[in-house]
């Protein structure tokens, strides 16, 4: 049980430290990214109240800036495909 709950506080921890997406701190970790999401969103809030509320405000912002984060891929993307071309 103390495994989960170390895993749980180092996940959270990291995501607030690095200030990093889900999909991020699960490749960091090695797991899945239900795993980490699962983790920090449903069973952080029983561990520890205040650290929760720090990564759900990180998590908060990541949302609000997937659109961002899309659209600069998308064009980087399409930059080498015409770098490539010419």
């Amino acid at each position: 049980m103390w495994d989960i709950h170390m895993r749980i506080l180092a996940e959270a921890e990291y995501i607030v430290k690095t200030d990093s997406t889900v999909r991020a701190a699960a490749k960091h970790f090695n797991i899945s990214k239900s795993t980490v999401h699962k983790d920090v969103t449903e069973r952080l809030i029983y561990i520890d109240k205040n650290l929760y509320g720090q990564v759900r405000d990180v998590l908060d912002k990541n949302l609000s800036e997937r659109h961002i984060r899309g659209g600069m891929a998308t064009k980087s993307k399409y930059a080498v495909r015409r770098k490539n071309f010419s």
